[in-house]
């Protein structure tokens, strides 16, 4: 049996009609990088804005101790949709 060059050639093209364009892929990929990446972030920030002004609510004396801890965990969790960002950046640039 032998091969035959042109069959691997439609293979090829093939495969690139399944995907579509390379960018548009790469496009939706980072949308949905930066999607899924900023919700947790967003979900993490709003509970942790809740419970602290819950918690000065209810002890009004330890507003700054509770506010200082809030800002600190805020910053983290707004650290981690900025590393989706980075990588959205990456799936669509390079």
């Amino acid at each position: 049996m032998a091969v035959d060059p042109s069959m691997a050639q439609e293979t090829a093209q093939a495969a690139v009609g399944i995907f579509g364009d390379l960018a548009a892929t790469k496009s939706v990929a980072a949308a949905m990088a930066i999607g899924i990446g900023a919700f947790a972030p967003a979900l993490a920030i709003g509970k942790l804005a809740s419970k602290a002004l819950e918690a000065i609510g209810r002890n009004p004396e330890a507003a700054p101790k509770i506010q200082t801890a809030m800002i600190l965990a805020i910053a983290f969790a707004e650290a981690i949709a900025i590393y989706a960002l980075v990588v959205a950046l990456i799936i669509k640039f390079v």
